[in-house]
């Protein structure tokens, strides 16, 4: 059986694993082996997605499972990221039993439900039932991710949710190959989104690997001609996982990078500065 959500399309056997670590083939089915096993709850600010433009001053509950399709190095969730849920401490969480947390948070200032921590799209069924739920409570569903899936099931998605920070980890195609994904996915993922919801984009500068002006100017080029006014989050580097070896990004590349950025978008900001 084939899985069919993102591009690496993994060919499973019964009983085997996909990349992600979060699919298997069950009995002849693809199933989301992490569906509704939470790793990290939260009631956080919308600022921390980051969504900076999408209800402001508010906060939204944020929880995430385990596993990622992407090996960044740099991942500073590592360890749910890459976890297997054996290993990773889960707690089984209904959509239901979500969404009433969700609402109980409401005179705490909660808007809804964010997807993140780990990358949700990978427990996409769980996404797709708790998302569908939220919305028809009045709730706000939010998806942080890498934008790393495929077109049919981000289309099916997309009409539930109201927001989205999607990474945009380098405007080089190389870059992705190192990382086991593919630029023009996560651009595709971008553009449709933008189309349905409110999209704000990260991009997390490394020393080095995606830090030079050039590309920062395709980068924001890009971006503007979908909307000039998509957010666009400058972040800074820290040494994580297994890029301990590298220096935090200096502060002044990121603004600079940032200025940059500012000469197509509307809205740019730097992160962690």
């Amino acid at each position: 059986m084939r899985c069919g959500i993102c591009p690496h399309a993994c060919d499973l056997d019964d009983g085997q694993t996909g990349l992600c670590r979060a699919r298997s083939n069950r009995g002849g089915v693809i199933v989301a082996d992490n569906y509704g096993q939470i790793t990290a709850m939260a009631l956080d600010p919308i600022e921390k997605k980051p969504l900076h433009r999408f209800f402001p001053g508010s906060t939204i509950l944020s929880f995430g499972s385990y596993g990622c399709n992407l090996r960044c190095p740099f991942c500073q969730n590592h360890d749910i990221s890459m976890a297997v849920s054996k290993r990773s401490g889960t707690v089984y969480v209904s959509p239901e039993e979500l969404t009433k947390k969700a609402q109980e948070l409401l005179p705490d200032g909660n808007i809804g439900a964010a997807f993140t921590y780990n990358e949700p799209l990978i427990g996409y069924e769980y996404v797709r039932d708790c998302a569908a739920l939220l919305k028809s409570r009045g709730l706000k569903p939010v998806l942080v991710t890498n934008g790393y899936i495929n077109k049919k099931p981000l289309l099916e998605l997309l009409p539930d949710i109201d927001a989205m920070n999607i990474d945009l980890k380098s405007f080089s195609e190389g870059f992705y190959k190192k990382i086991g994904g593919g630029l023009g996915t996560v651009k595709q993922t971008i553009a449709a989104a933008a189309g349905f919801c409110h999209v704000e984009v990260t991009t997390l500068i490394i020393p080095g690997e995606n830090d030079t002006p050039d590309e920062m100017r395709r980068l924001s080029c890009w971006l503007a001609e979908i909307d000039k006014s998509i957010p666009l989050h400058v972040s800074r580097f820290f040494p994580r996982y297994k890029m301990t070896d590298r220096n935090a990004t200096p502060t002044d590349t990121v603004y600079a990078l940032a200025d940059i950025a500012r000469e197509r978008l509307m809205y740019v900001y730097e992160g962690n500065c």
